[in-house]
Parts: structure tokens; sequence; C-alpha cells
């Protein structure tokens, strides 16, 4: 079943990815939706049935939302073609529908929720796979899309992400946050360039699975639990280190350089106030980067007798993702100018 679930899922997102037909589309991101739920609601747990039906009613309203704007477009212009939204309230629609799809604020609630009543694994799949096919119709859309929602959204997405993450201690709601802070830098250089918008979603992507991939490996749940991981692996924790300070953007990490392009290209379009946003919400998110960090690699945890090695069975996770994602997440940007040209 497994194997069939995430065929399905695949199949959604590549339907999406490849319509150019509004109906094709929405198929696509039903499918996608429909195959993440059993997915979701696997652990018979009152956590995962609620985290699965909250992730239901989000999904298939801003599905319905995406289909209501594209018929408003069918009725005014004729046309199914996903590449000619041209009626205005369908434009601003589609934006919403998107965002709420891919979880930007103020249609961020049910993410963090949502990845709390998953498993680790799940998650990793809602944060990345499930990305995928939004972010397809915002790149086929880009030209249309409403810039005053795009950028509002951007702007409130990097606030409550770094706000709201301050405040958790529990590492999938702080990946949450971190992910719908990374959701709104990529949807405040959207009216502008698509091409560094595909840069930051890869980037994001890797990033994004290196860190899950690391708490799946040393079975972190609680910003507490970091503090043990160095006797599980000292190589684990300096990676570790060295991803979440490239998730909060530092030079010389790859996540320096989608940050550093979308604030040349906002102040280069004299979006001087947006800007300074994104650039001071990035602190609040650094903030709780940095404390994992802290606990992760500097801190010793409370023990009364102090163990070298945790007790632990072999190892059943594969770090074959891990090892393909790291080098990406960690050591790009010296690419930068490559990429670029």
């Amino acid at each position: 079943t497994t194997s069939m679930l995430l065929s399905s899922l695949a199949t959604g997102t590549i339907i999406t990815a490849s319509s150019y037909h509004w109906l094709m589309a929405w198929i696509g991101l039903e499918m996608n939706t429909l195959a993440i739920i059993p997915i979701i609601s696997k652990q018979h747990h009152p956590r995962a049935t609620e985290a699965a039906t909250k992730y239901f009613l989000t999904q298939a309203a801003a599905s319905a939302t995406l289909l209501f704007s594209s018929t408003i477009n069918a009725w005014q212009t004729g046309t199914w073609d996903i590449t000619q939204l041209t009626n205005p309230m369908s434009a601003t629609l589609l934006t919403m529908a998107l965002a709420t799809k891919l979880g930007l604020a103020p249609m961020h609630f049910w993410l963090p929720e949502v990845l709390q009543g998953s498993t680790m694994k799940t998650a990793l799949i809602i944060t990345t796979w499930q990305k995928l096919a939004p972010m397809a119709l915002i790149f086929l859309t880009a030209n249309n899309l409403s810039t005053t929602v795009l950028l509002t959204t951007a702007m409130l997405s990097t606030l409550v992400g770094g706000w709201a993450g301050l405040n958790q201690t529990q590492t999938r709601k702080i990946m949450a946050y971190s992910s719908i802070a990374h959701l709104g830098w990529m949807a405040a250089i959207t009216p502008m360039l698509t091409n560094i918008l595909i840069l930051n979603l890869i980037i994001y992507l890797t990033m994004t699975t290196s860190m899950f991939y690391m708490l799946i490996v040393s079975k972190t749940k609680t910003i507490q639990d970091t503090t043990t991981i160095w006797t599980t692996s000292p190589t684990l924790t300096i990676m570790m280190m060295l991803t979440l300070l490239s998730l909060g953007g530092l030079p010389p990490l790859t996540g320096f350089m989608p940050k550093w392009l979308i604030l040349n290209e906002l102040t280069t379009q004299n979006l001087t106030a947006t800007a300074m946003t994104l650039a001071l919400s990035a602190l609040l998110s650094l903030f709780f980067y940095l404390r994992l960090t802290y606990t992760t690699t500097m801190t010793l945890s409370p023990n009364t007798t102090t163990t070298y090695h945790k007790w632990r069975f072999k190892p059943t996770s594969t770090t074959i993702p891990l090892t393909m994602a790291l080098p990406l997440a960690l050591m790009m940007l010296p690419m930068a100018p490559m990429i670029l040209g």
C-alpha cells in the first residue's frame, strides 16, 4: 500500500506540473491531497487522525478556490489555458488558493499542527514534495498573479515564521515555521524573477531534507532531545550545526545565496520597505536556529553520570538521501556566479 500511495503522490505532482488545462492541474492537486491523507493517518493515533483531517480540509478548500478562480476566468475569457489567467479577480483568488496550499501566512495555521501530528518522515514529505505542485502553478502563472497579495503574504510569512518559531520546543513545529518563512522569501521574488524562485526552492528542498533526515537518524523530537545527539554521532552534531546556520542564511553556506539574491533584486526594484522587513524577519528565524545550534553542539545534557555512548539498537534509517542533500545544503554558495550566469 505504501508504494501505491507514494506513486500516486508522485503522479499527482507530475500531472499538475505538466498540465496546460486548469482541470488537469486541479486533478493533480486532488490526487496529491488524497494520496497523503492515508500516509498522515497511518499512525492510528488521535493526533494523526486530527492532523489528516486538518490537512484535508485546508487543501480541499484551497483546491476548490483554485477551481473557482479558473472557472471565473473561463467564463470571462473562454479559455482554460493555465498561462492565460487574465481576469484580475481570478488572479487574486488563485494567489490566495496557492498561498493556502503552500502554507503562506495568513493561511499558515494548518502547517505546524499537521506536522506535529505526523511522523518525521511524513513531515519531511509535507514540507518538501507537497510544495512542488503549487510551486509549479505559481511558476506558470507568475506574470498574472496579484503582486500586492504576493508581497503582503511574503512579508507576513517571514514575520510569522520568525515570531511564532521563537516560542516552539518541538523540532517539527520549528521546521514548520522555518518552512513558512522560507516560502515567504519565495513569494517575495515571484513577481520579479522566477529563476531565483526556482533556485530558492531547490536550495530550500536540500536544506529541509538534510535537516529532517538528521532529526530522523538521531530520533530528535524536541529541543531537549538535541542535547544528547553528541552521544549518537559527533559528526552528526557538527553537520546539524552547519545545516541550521545554512537555513538561517549565513555566509559562506548555501542558505545565504537565495537571501542575498532576493534582497538584491528587491532593492533594485525600489521595494526597500519589503526588503527591510524580510531582512529583519530573517534575524528572528536565525535566533531559533542558533538556539538549536547551541543546544546541539554546545551543551551537555544534565545527567548525573556522563555517558559517551547512547544505548541504541542497530540503526534502521537509511542515510543515503542525507549524504546526497548535505553537500548541496552547505557548499553551493561558490557556485552562485555559475548558476546565475
